[in-house]
């Protein structure tokens, strides 16, 4: 009798499963803004006209045009998988509205289901979807990408199928995931924006060394023009599947995209003067107040405009590579976090049009920024907390304000007596450590704009007899030697959404300190870092969810994995006049991939 009622509640349990709503968007938290019926994206202009063409340009080279492998990884043409210019080429299961944190809708599959607890989601794909070859996208291509990203793609793709108990076809042309006990509530959504490719025209025996050589594709551009390393021409797929789709309705506007790439970013901006790049996503506040004197500028021809989205500020700053020493040195790393004078830079070189960043998520409801810790976050950082210092629990931290003259004698004393904590000590003009040599390492940077701030960083640390090189390498230089973590400190940016999730293992987590390619660029491997992302992505309520990223902006900024530098809360972008984008501006600020060219009107 005891089998036969365990049977029964399994029988139940099946029943629910199956006969489980399909439906039209999945959301992280809550439900998805659009209704099932919705036409368009909001940000989307559904009139826009068709046709014409658009030139961007990136620094860089490329030789790849396969996103999904190591090799390639960061050395693929802009625009095959591309969330900036739009994925021309490539196709993932659903398309993210940026018009909200973290929802998504169908694309290549049509609708999905899923149950509360989210053990499981089905991809149900739809009937109309086509490979640029014709030939129909099937279920069988979906378990063929995930089966074949697994033994020859990169991570995070390689590593997908490992949260997956059973990865099987339902019905004619559905597709179950039933996901394990290592699965967290993000990873559904993650699954949705997995790329899906056709299971024949690819022999995965040679997948990884494609190269320059076409997969097919589902997007909604076809490859015109290959100029290794110099351009790449895109042209738009008349018989595009997914034209009429909501969730691709004012996309894709143009009948060609060319992405040019330049050696240099001076180049670049060269060539946006000339007419020869229609956009220029800017970054510099010098630039930005004086560079933009040109005639085309002056006259009306070209454009310059300022956005203002709702996403916080994210993260600039100089990386510690924690796999080298002294880096595995934290006191030493708070020391040298101390160091960088802001006020003299943002005066001297940008006009003080920067606000410092104090917050991985700052302007958000997210950051930890002048907000005490809850009794949640103190138990949600458990033993964590006690090795923080008290102020950032209470909520008083804030980066060191200096008196801007670049040589700030009680700041350098802070630093000084912040190193001879870490075991340091000036011995002859000289930074000594505890092995009898002097403190020295290198900032590695991408260009000249990265060079240019690193260079008041070097000149206060030399103060106090610490030697620091600055070494700008090429694109590939940098490509190779961040993927294999060869480098004492580099610049990055890392990018801060309102829904983050999975990403932050990809950046903070142990199990990419040792993996090449992966994100974690300050070789973190901390238990705690990896509780509380675990903690992040497994959130039910909005309240929960909140807790757990202010407690892990609180852990990350405690730690000094990087030295904070600065942002604006604004987006700047130039373009040519003929270049025109829809009056709704979305949550996360312009997206590139809805704006036309008036010329085809």
């Amino acid at each position: 009798m005891k089998k036969l009622i365990v049977s029964l509640f399994a029988l139940f349990a099946l029943c629910q499963i199956s006969v489980a709503e399909p439906l039209h968007g999945i959301a992280m938290h809550g439900a998805p803004a659009l209704p099932a019926d919705y036409t368009h994206f909001p940000y989307a202009n559904p009139d826009a006209p068709k046709g014409g063409r658009i030139t961007y340009g990136v620094v860089g080279n490329f030789d790849s045009l396969n996103p999904f492998v190591l090799k390639s990884m960061r050395t693929t043409a802009r625009g095959m998988w591309d969330p900036g210019f739009g994925n021309l080429y490539f196709e993932a299961l659903m398309q993210r509205s940026r018009d909200e944190p973290f929802t998504m809708y169908g694309l290549l599959a049509k609708s999905v289901e899923w149950d509360p607890e989210r053990t499981y989601i089905q991809f149900n794909i739809d009937p109309q979807a086509k490979w640029a070859d014709g030939k129909p996208v099937t279920a069988d291509d979906v378990i063929f990408t995930f089966e074949l990203l697994r033994d020859h793609g990169r991570a995070p793709y390689s590593t997908r199928l490992a949260r997956v108990k059973t990865m099987e076809k339902v019905g004619e042309n559905s597709v179950r995931f039933t996901f394990n006990d290592t699965a967290d509530r993000e990873f559904p959504l993650i699954l949705a924006l997995s790329p899906v490719l056709p299971k024949h025209a690819i022999d995965p025996d040679t997948f990884e060394n494609s190269g320059l050589t076409p997969i097919v594709g589902s997007g909604p551009y076809a490859i015109k023009e290959i100029k290794p390393g110099e351009k790449i021409v895109y042209e738009r797929r008349k018989d595009y599947w997914g034209k009429d789709i909501p969730a691709k309705v004012g996309f894709d506007n143009y009948d060609e995209i060319q992405v040019n790439y330049y050696l240099q970013e001076t180049a670049l901006f060269e060539a946006f003067k000339k007419g020869e790049v229609d956009v220029y996503l800017e970054g510099n506040p010098g630039k930005w107040a004086e560079a933009y004197n040109f005639p085309a500028a002056t006259s009306g021809d070209v454009v310059k405009e300022t956005f203002n989205p709702q996403v916080p500020s994210g993260m600039l700053g100089f990386v510690f590579n924690t796999r080298r020493k002294p880096f595995d040195n934290e006191k030493l790393r708070e020391a040298l976090s101390l160091a960088y004078d802001f006020e003299w830079a943002n005066k001297n070189l940008y006009n003080n049009a920067y606000t410092r960043t104090q917050s991985f998520w700052q302007n958000s409801d997210l950051s930890s920024f002048g907000v005490p810790a809850s009794d949640a976050e103190r138990k949600l950082l458990g033993d964590a907390a006690k090795t923080m210092d008290p102020e950032y629990l209470d909520g008083t931290y804030k980066q060191p304000v200096t008196d801007g003259s670049g040589r700030d004698r009680k700041i350098l004393r802070q630093v000084v007596d912040t190193l001879k904590e870490a075991g340091y000590t000036i011995q002859g003009n000289k930074m000594v450590g505890p092995d009898g040599k002097q403190l020295a390492f290198e900032i590695m940077t991408q260009n000249a704009d990265q060079e240019r701030f690193s260079i008041p960083f070097q000149r206060t640390l030399a103060a106090i007899g610490i030697d620091v090189k600055i070494r700008t390498v090429d694109d590939s230089s940098y490509q190779k030697r961040t993927q294999e973590y060869d480098y004492d400190v580099i610049v990055k940016a890392y990018t801060s959404s309102l829904s983050p999730g999975a990403e932050q293992a990809w950046r903070w987590g142990s199990a990419g300190r040792d993996r090449p390619g992966t994100d974690n660029f300050a070789g973190v491997a901390d238990p705690a870092v990896d509780r509380l992302i675990e903690t992040i992505v497994n959130a039910r309520e909005e309240d929960e969810f909140q807790t757990a990223v202010r407690a892990f902006d609180r852990l990350l900024m405690s730690r000094h994995y990087v030295v904070p530098l600065y942002h604006i809360g604004e987006q700047w972008v130039a373009h040519w006049a003929y270049i025109h984008h829809p009056e709704k501006l979305p949550l996360y600020g312009y997206q590139l991939p809805v704006w036309w060219d008036s010329r085809a009107e």
